[in-house]
């Protein structure tokens, strides 16, 4: 009896908790109702109170639910469902094999098609991609290991861990990992990778109290071992005329201590560096950081077109080779890791795809080839493109988003707002936790690895014993009629 009671008593407080339940959600519903009527600033909750709502919601979500219910393999923008995966093969460890084939539509314009020799090498015969030295004339030139590298990326735009185990992942696979223009931290030297340190607008970690280069601070980087490139920014894929934005959320106390800025504020570059007017002062800039470092020092840029890389070329000829960059990297214009405004990351600059081949020209005509060296970076992430490049001139690729992909990426579009939800881009310690270090570097060495194995069989196949000797004529591209033409011809 006395259990039939307690039961009843039970129900009895279920059901007023279940009808209180219910009348506080009717209350919410009718403020909800009122609120989206009195409100002037959104039509459509105004003319459809509470469930206009879900409009915003399925927006938000949208963008997720694309990814895994609706695109297609290789539909999703900016990387698709084939690229992606093939990463995450890759960094898994995992092969790469597939069955049934291709999925690609290779009768698109653009397309890259690569000429499989009639007797490639055999397996005895091939070699593995050899160092190659960036500014032999420098005090301490540099004798890169590897074609694939890690791409300019912020200790603030991206974590502590993300930092730590690209370090990490890049020494256990022998590439070099670029600081961007954020400055040396502590996690970039802890994993031990060779590291290329990027002077942006700001001049973050070599600046002065009034934001100058400063000399002092230059010699303290380049007095690392591991330091051993440094790159001035020039412009950046995802907003080429416009300074690195790093919102204020993101400026922690460390983060604004390496760069030398207040703590919490918007850290906003400058749109080029001040005292850098003309081709005449890139290249005192350059001579004066190689005098100071003792190491090669080259440039990163968009190109817009081929007339100022012809003026460049020209003073360098009118003033010696010995002042010309020992590298420049060639961005493209379609955006990057960073926050940028749209118009810039959508309409300004030229792809990498147009613009490797016109610079890898110009600098063939000048007869400089073999003392500037090039570097492609922007959506180079899978062997394809990797491949493309070298052919195209590159003698070195980096990746920013390809080794995100390593890490886990999901490709959330949330890198700018401090909300990522693998841990990558935010500093969020909850966040962060989702990154373990120690799983994440070997699948960053993995697909740095994997990459580089996938590009020399393609050398292979179109005859060559290594992917350095890859030629425009070892690529076709197709046309707009459907049919492919040399890349050597375009």
């Amino acid at each position: 009896m006395f259990f039939m009671d307690l039961a009843g008593s039970a129900i009895q407080w279920l059901v007023l908790v279940f009808v209180f339940t219910i009348g506080l959600a009717a209350l919410f519903l009718v403020f909800l109702f009122i609120a989206d009527r009195m409100q002037t600033g959104d039509a459509v909750r105004r003319n459809y109170p509470v469930i206009g709502r879900f409009r915003h919601l399925f927006i938000t979500l949208g963008e997720f639910f694309r990814q895994y219910f609706f695109a297609m393999d290789r539909e999703e923008l900016p990387f698709n469902r084939a690229q992606r995966e093939w990463i995450k093969r890759s960094a898994d460890g995992r092969g790469n094999t597939i069955a049934f084939g291709s999925t690609r539509n290779i009768s698109l314009p653009g397309t890259t098609l690569f000429v499989n020799a009639a007797f490639p090498p055999l397996d005895e015969q091939v070699t593995k991609t050899t160092p190659l030295v960036i500014g032999p004339n420098t005090r301490h030139p540099y004798a890169a290991q590897s074609i694939v590298n890690i791409s300019g990326m912020s200790y603030g735009a991206i974590s502590r861990p993300a930092v730590l185990a690209l370090s990490r992942g890049a020494k256990e696979a022998g590439i070099w990992m670029n600081t961007g223009e954020g400055g040396l931290s502590p996690y970039h030297l802890e994993g031990g990778a060779d590291i290329v340190f990027q002077i942006g607008t700001a001049k973050y970690g070599v600046r002065d109290d009034e934001g100058n280069l400063s000399d002092e601070k230059l010699r303290d980087v380049a007095a690392h071992e591991q330091v051993k490139m440094f790159e001035i920014k020039l412009s950046q894929g995802a907003k080429p005329g416009k300074g690195g934005i790093l919102p204020g959320a993101k400026v922690t106390a460390e983060i604004a201590a390496i760069r030398g800025i207040p703590k919490g504020s918007d850290s906003i570059s400058p749109n080029r560096h001040v005292e850098v007017d003309d081709w005449n002062g890139m290249l005192d800039l350059i001579g004066h950081i190689r005098t100071v470092t003792g190491k090669p020092v080259g440039f990163k840029t968009v190109v817009g077109s081929d007339v100022p890389f012809r003026e460049l070329l020209d003073l360098i000829k009118e003033r010696g080779i010995d002042c010309a960059p020992d590298f420049i990297t060639i961005d493209g214009g379609d955006g990057g890791t960073g926050a940028a405004p749209m118009p810039l990351m959508d309409l300004v600059g030229l792809s990498v795809r147009e613009a490797l081949p016109i610079l890898a020209k110009i600098l063939r005509e000048y007869g400089m080839k073999d003392q500037i060296r090039l570097i492609a970076a922007g959506k180079l992430v899978n062997p394809s493109d990797v491949a493309w490049a070298l052919a195209a001139g590159a003698e070195f690729v980096t990746s920013a988003r390809g080794f995100m992909f390593s890490l886990g990426c999901i490709q959330a579009l949330k890198c700018n707002k401090n909300t990522c939800p693998t841990g990558i881009t935010t500093h969020d310690a909850r966040l962060q936790k989702g990154l373990v270090v120690q799983d994440k570097y070997l699948k960053v060495a993995h697909y740095a690895k994997g990459l580089t194995k996938e590009v020399e069989t393609i050398a292979h196949s179109v005859g060559v014993s290594e992917p350095r000797q890859l030629k425009p004529h070892h690529v076709r591209i197709v046309q707009s009629d459907g049919n492919s033409v040399s890349m050597e011809h375009l």
